[in-house]
């Protein structure tokens, strides 16, 4: 009998999950799984998949999407099938709508501060502690912001500057505010609050010049240009673990966001394992999910620095926080899931965020100011409130 199971992921993930499913054959040796990997566009061609009635039984999915299939009745309920004691609780409530659980979560995303500490070494400058404040983080990020050059423009900056909603979520939920209500109802980015956190968030950018601007960072990714040494610190998840631990030469660790109005309030998003309605084999999909969402299965995956998973007991286990490698904060991760809110979503998500990119562009480039750009008018010009 074969199951099918997509996910997205880079070669590197790929590569964890191809012995896990050898390992899961080998245990079932009546079950074979055929892997569908779908490296970019996924849930666009997802969407096809579940069009066409050849969805995949086992899907990957993330909280994004994941209301959406619910509410086309696309996914089953995998209640029965969960102890939720085991998870993060914000893991599970990315999936659960109206009280029932529709994936299982493998992971939660949040976000930390890495740190290049030799470079703080340089410029003679504690590191962070988890307890600072945004204050304490402006100054820090100003006075770790150079130019080397000489030609009256900087060319090292203190802190990373990146416009996808997951980077300027932390400053807008760490001062009360957000995209979204907590139910997922209401849009409140254009209120007072956000549009000042947004505004400020463009300024460290185009006024204080203690972040790149785009036309500075060019095609370079933040990454790239924190291991050049040209930023000094980068907010970002614990996707980036394996690069940092590969290809960094220089001495660095993570710290918790600063704290705002509201303390250290990142946002938590989750990706797990969901069972398509129209499977004709569950039984066998849900061993191979049981499989998947398994101590020794998450082990495997967070050993290699790639994810938090969402199981409480992996979390906490010498594999994920790994004293002998960096970071060593990894805690910093979990006292982030600990502190952090999961991002309220709705099932038109992820069309506010596509309406989100091109209201703010303006805005992040130092063209518009936030309040004109997030003005009543310009929301409604732009469809944000269809």
């Amino acid at each position: 009998m074969v199951i099918k199971f997509s996910s997205w992921g880079s070669q590197s993930e790929t590569a964890l999950l191809v012995p896990l499913i050898k390992e899961f054959e080998k245990k079932n040796p009546d079950i074979k799984v055929e892997f569908v990997h779908i490296p970019q566009n996924y849930f666009q061609k997802l969407h096809l998949l579940f069009a066409s009635n050849i969805a995949p039984d086992v899907v990957f999915i993330n909280n994004y999407y994941a209301p959406k299939y619910v509410k086309a009745g696309l996914l089953e309920d995998l209640t029965p099938y969960i102890k939720q004691d085991d998870y993060f609780n914000k893991a599970l409530s990315g999936f659960t709508f109206n009280g029932k659980i529709y994936a299982i979560p493998r992971d939660i995303s949040d976000m930390v501060i890495y740190y290049n500490k030799d470079m703080f070494r340089k410029n003679k400058l504690p590191f962070p502690k988890n307890d600072w404040t945004m204050k304490d983080f402006f100054e820090i990020a100003t006075k770790l912001s150079k130019d080397t050059d000489n030609d009256g423009k900087n060319d090292v900056w203190g802190i990373s500057f990146e416009t996808d909603p997951i980077f300027y979520l932390p400053y807008l939920m760490s001062n009360g505010s957000g995209i979204l209500s907590d139910d997922g109802e209401k849009i409140i980015i254009n209120e007072p609050s956000a549009v000042e956190i947004l505004q400020n968030y463009a300024d460290m950018a185009n006024k204080y010049n203690v972040a790149p601007k785009k036309s500075q960072s060019a095609s370079l990714t933040m990454a790239q240009l924190f291991l050049q040494q040209k930023l000094a610190m980068h907010l970002s998840g614990r996707w980036l673990v394996p690069k940092y631990r590969q290809e960094a030469k220089f001495d660095w660790d993570v710290v918790e966001f600063p704290n705002g109005n509201s303390g250290s309030v990142v946002n938590i998003d989750s990706s797990g394992y969901a069972l398509s309605k129209s499977s004709k084999h569950k039984q066998e999909a849900i061993k191979f999910i049981k499989f998947l969402s398994s101590k020794e299965s998450l082990d495997a995956l967070s050993q290699s620095g790639l994810i938090v998973p969402a199981r409480i007991d992996s979390a906490y286990s010498v594999c994920f926080l790994s004293p002998s490698q960096k970071p060593k904060n990894a805690s910093a991760f979990l006292e982030a899931a600990k502190n952090g809110k999961a991002t309220p979503v709705n099932y038109d998500y992820q069309r506010l965020i596509d309406n989100l990119y091109i209201i703010l562009e303006p805005v992040f480039i130092g063209q518009k100011k936030a309040v004109d750009g997030l003005s009543t008018a310009a929301l409604y010009k732009s469809n944000l409130f269809k």
